[in-house]
């Protein structure tokens, strides 16, 4: 006969743990039950942002946060801030110094944020009501970010947060794209004509491919759009894909101020697939004329 588990014995779900992670943080989060259990769905949700936070704590360690160097990070689309909160709680709490922004449109989730960062006493975050496009400019937020992050960033958000770090002059941007739509939206109507110019565009040529190969395209000229304004781009997996469909993580750290082959070849592309447009609109702040080169 099985025997029944023990009433005491440890949930193993809670090995997904940091070590010093606040267990009242992640009861406020709803991460936890209030009697400190994670079940399957809150278990992919604190996997994902434990092993994001691992990689900003990797990019605030090589810009080197610490007292002598406080790190401001913008969270774009922040929602109920979970990636804020768990960052504040594993990595700003113990340096000290730094403050973290959270951004959202969602003004209720906002107000529920500033009150929970009270509660807890994060006193280095800060939480706006703005769209990322209001935020660039807004006076909440200081002129200079270090770092940029975007958690499932949907559609063009992700595209957002790169022109507000770059307005910002970030450091680095940690990315997260999700629902990658605009791009497949511009194949699809320039389809007919480009099907007669190039056997490539058969590749989007069913509506189930062209969203594929629309959110590839998207996050690979994202990636070329970074490293022409000087960015050094890793593309790597958040977790495994048992977890997330939405799983690629885009991590750019700044090294020097432009890369004019990186802008050409992004120019190459948006002409091979039909979207020199782009150029007017997404992908505005190229190194002077080396998209003409």
């Amino acid at each position: 006969m099985r025997q029944r588990k023990s009433q005491h014995e440890p949930d193993p779900l809670l090995a997904e743990l940091r070590r010093g992670q606040s267990i009242e943080l992640l009861k406020e989060l709803h991460i936890l039950t209030r009697d400190g259990k994670l079940n399957q769905d809150s278990r992919r949700k604190l996997k994902q942002v434990n092993h994001l936070v691992q990689f900003i704590e990797k990019v605030l360690q090589d810009l080197g946060a610490g007292p002598g160097k406080p790190l401001t990070l913008a969270d774009h689309g922040a929602g109920k801030s979970y990636l804020g909160f768990i960052l504040y709680d594993l990595c700003f709490k113990a340096l000290g110094t730094g403050h973290i922004y959270g951004i959202e449109t969602r003004a209720e989730l906002v107000e529920k944020s500033q009150e929970l960062a009270a509660r807890l006493g994060f006193e280095r975050m800060t939480f706006v009501n703005l769209s990322v496009l209001e935020a660039t400019t807004a006076q909440a937020l200081p002129e200079k970010v270090d770092v940029v992050t975007a958690l499932h960033a949907c559609d063009t958000a992700t595209d957002d947060a790169i022109a507000f770090g770059l307005q910002k002059s970030a450091q680095a941007m940690v990315l997260v794209p999700c629902c990658q739509a605009e791009i497949a939206r511009n194949l699809n109507a320039h389809k007919a004509l480009n099907l007669q110019r190039s056997a490539l565009a058969e590749l989007w040529r069913h509506p189930l491919h062209t969203r594929e190969v629309g959110s590839q395209l998207t996050n690979v000229l994202r990636c070329l759009y970074l490293e022409a304004m000087g960015y050094q781009v890793v593309v790597t997996e958040l977790v495994g894909w048992e977890h997330s469909l939405k799983n690629e993580l885009i991590i750019a750290r700044r090294v020097k101020s432009s890369n004019r082959q990186a802008a050409h070849r992004l120019h190459a592309l948006l002409e091979q697939f039909g979207l020199t447009e782009l150029l007017h609109t997404r992908f505005t702040l190229l190194p002077d004329n080396a998209a003409n080169m």
